[in-house]
This record gives C-alpha cells, sequence and structure tokens, in this order.
C-alpha cells in the first residue's frame, strides 16, 4: 500500500479558505490555506480571468477537505484594478478585503527577495491574522459604491485635463523661450508665427513651427474640453439632485467657498462619505501630525500626506480664502492671534492647522447645519 505524502490539513466543515491575491497586469498569484501554520497554496492564472480563478477556489476546498459552500475570505492591495475584482468577489459569496498597501509590513534590509510568490505569501499571513482579531495588522480600505465612485469621475477628470493643460503651455512657451521668442498665447498664435523673429533676428525654424502648430492644436482642444467640463460642473452644482451638488451647493452659500472647492470637496468627502468624527475628516485629508516618540528623541514629522493631495492643496487655498472674507470668523481670529505675528514661516505652518479645522467646520455644517462661529453665509443676490 502506497503511504499518501500530502493529508488533508482540513477536514472541518466549518473551517474558512483563505485567499490572498497578488494582482500583477498579465498574471495573478494566489495562495490559499486554513491555518495560520499551514502550507500555502500556491497557484497562478492568467490576468482577468474569473473562470480560472473559481475553478482554483473550488480545487482548494477539495485540497484541504472544505464542504464546497464553505466560507471564503479574501484579499488584494489596492491598485490598478480598482474595485471591480471586489464587488464581483462579494456578489459570488466570497468575502474579500482591499487593503492599503502602504500598511502592510515590509522587511527593512537594503536587500531583501521580492516576488510575487513571496508576497502573496505574506500577504495570505497577515489576512490569517487579521481574522484572528489582529485588527491592526493592516489598514483596510473601505469601498466606495458605484454611485459614490462615479461622482468622483468629472472632479477628478477636471484635475487631469487641467493637468495636462498646463504641461502643454508650458511646453509651448518653453519651446519659445530657446528661440527667444515671446509671444502671447491667444487665438492669433498661428498667425503670429508666420511673422514674428527669433531673438536674434531669424524667422522661425520651419520644423519648429510646425511642431509648435501641432502643439497649439492639441492645446485648443484641451482648453475647450476643460471649458466644456467647467460648465458641467457649474450645471451640477446649480441644476442637479444628487447628493454631491445638494451637499456642493450648501457650501457655496458660505463666503470663501467657489464652486471648484465646493464641487471637490462635496465629491470626494462629504456628498459621497459617511464621516462619523472629526479625526475621520482629518485623517482622510491627510492634515493631522505624525508623532515621532521613541526614548529620548522628539522630532516634529509634520502632516501625514494620507489622502488626496488634491484636498490638501485646495483646503490650504480654502482657508487663505477664509481669512479674507471671513475675518471676523471664530477661526479666523484664532489664527490671527496664533501666528499672524510670528513672522512668514510660522503663517505657513498655521494655515494647514487653520485649513484642518476649516475642512472640519465645511463637515459639520453639511452634516448638522452648524454655521461656522462667527461666519456669514452669502447674500442671495
Amino acid at each position: 500500500m502506497t503511504e499518501t505524502t500530502r493529508s488533508m490539513e482540513c477536514s472541518a466543515p466549518e473551517a474558512t479558505l483563505y485567499l490572498a491575491c497578488e494582482l500583477g497586469s498579465t498574471k495573478w498569484t494566489l495562495a490559499f490555506t486554513t491555518a495560520a501554520a499551514q502550507r500555502a497554496r500556491c497557484r497562478t492564472i492568467v490576468a482577468g480571468d474569473l473562470g480560472a480563478l473559481v475553478r482554483e477556489v473550488a480545487a482548494a476546498k477539495g485540497r484541504f477537505g472544505l464542504a464546497i459552500d464553505a466560507h471564503v475570505q479574501s484579499c488584494y492591495e489596492a491598485g490598478r484594478d480598482g474595485f471591480w475584482l471586489h464587488r464581483w468577489l462579494q456578489a459570488h459569496g466570497i468575502a474579500n478585503l482591499v487593503v492599503d498597501s502602504s500598511s502592510i509590513e515590509v522587511n527593512r534590509r537594503a536587500r531583501r527577495a521580492k516576488t510575487d510568490r513571496l508576497d502573496v505569501e505574506k500577504l495570505l499571513t497577515q489576512l490569517v491574522r487579521w481574522a484572528r482579531g489582529d485588527q491592526k495588522v493592516w489598514s483596510v480600505v473601505r469601498v466606495p459604491s458605484v454611485d459614490a465612485e462615479d461622482a468622483r469621475q468629472l472632479t477628478r477628470e477636471i484635475e487631469t485635463v487641467h493637468t495636462d493643460w498646463t504641461r502643454l503651455r508650458n511646453r509651448l512657451q518653453g519651446l519659445l523661450a530657446t528661440q527667444g521668442i515671446r509671444v502671447a498665447l491667444n487665438a492669433r498664435f498661428v498667425a503670429t508665427l508666420a511673422t514674428v523673429h527669433t531673438g536674434d533676428g531669424r524667422p522661425v525654424p520651419p520644423a519648429l513651427r510646425e511642431r509648435l502648430e501641432r502643439d497649439w492644436a492639441l492645446y485648443e482642444t484641451i482648453d475647450r474640453r476643460l471649458t466644456a467640463l467647467d460648465a458641467a460642473r457649474r450645471r451640477m452644482l446649480t441644476e442637479g439632485q444628487t447628493r454631491v451638488a445638494v451637499v456642493g451647493r450648501q457650501l457655496t452659500t458660505l463666503r470663501g467657498i467657489g464652486e471648484t472647492s465646493a464641487a471637490l470637496f462635496s465629491a470626494e468627502l462629504f456628498g459621497t462619505r459617511t464621516l462619523a468624527n472629526r479625526r475621520q475628516v482629518g485623517a482622510l485629508t491627510g492634515l493631522v501630525p505624525v508623532p515621532y516618540r521613541s526614548d529620548q528623541r522628539v522630532a516634529d514629522q509634520g502632516i501625514s500626506h494620507a489622502g488626496r493631495a488634491e484636498l490638501r492643496r485646495v483646503g490650504i487655498q480654502i482657508a487663505w480664502c477664509w481669512l479674507k472674507w471671513q475675518p471676523r470668523s471664530a477661526l479666523s481670529q484664532w489664527f490671527q492671534r496664533r501666528f499672524a505675528a510670528a513672522g512668514g514661516r510660522a503663517r505657513r505652518i498655521g494655515i494647514v492647522a487653520l485649513a484642518r479645522k476649516v475642512i472640519i467646520a465645511l463637515w459639520q455644517y453639511v452634516t448638522y447645519g452648524v454655521i461656522p462661529e462667527g461666519a456669514t453665509l452669502k447674500s442671495r443676490a
């Protein structure tokens, strides 16, 4: 009688099958286990092959002696694949976690082995720890609903297109500067190129002129697209009936809050998320301090920079506008007492603290209807 070398590690019908996925652009690496000390079953499938994923889950249940309807707990790192796989797994009865990749423990050696297999086995080990109650082993991403994710597309598209607009405009100006040419980037730009001369008196070289004309055509296309997006955002804020539109209109009733910042904060924070307290608001914007206290060493690491950088950038702009348009508010007076007379560097530090306070005040305004102390609303006219 031949002795088997691989026995069924688990036969309990209530046991859980743990699945970790390392998602790549061409292949997915899967790792299965039912216990922390158990050797993982690793398999590789073609990226996006959901049929193969279902077959591997079924094969893993058979390999570990689990029932066909055994509970499956899976996880993968947040990345390029977004949340569609999470929604598919949930719809097919597989409990899934999307993990913040920056919160995963990593060996700090200067040279460490890194392969998809090692990464997925590390992910699997931490999944088992999380399931056994170690909730601080990593940070779990709160997956937005389909509607909430869709509501953010307009403001994110505007951000992307504006970046392209700025990049292309800077390229045009840079190419002109290399020849000592200074002309306005307006509707007569192409006609001007035919008559303008370089800094040393030569006509614009033909190849450079053709390149400038092609870049200008692309710039005009992007400019028209940006204008159309701005109009769409304005219509959304004035006529829309979604929660993002309603919250955005409410924000614009405060002096110092314009359409751009209202639409951004409504889409990214207040209109698409349920925030329980001010700590969550500060953490999502990345404007909270990060302490460093180890033995006798105490250092200031600054703010966490978590979340979207666009929220911090616009939040600081709102803080400066708040000082201008809401000078009698309690927040503006707090800033004047603490930082106004302390110099430029102190004001730059203080404006970050004010931005955090203003964003929290805006959250309280749209959530509970509490107008920031001393703040004024815009007149209807």
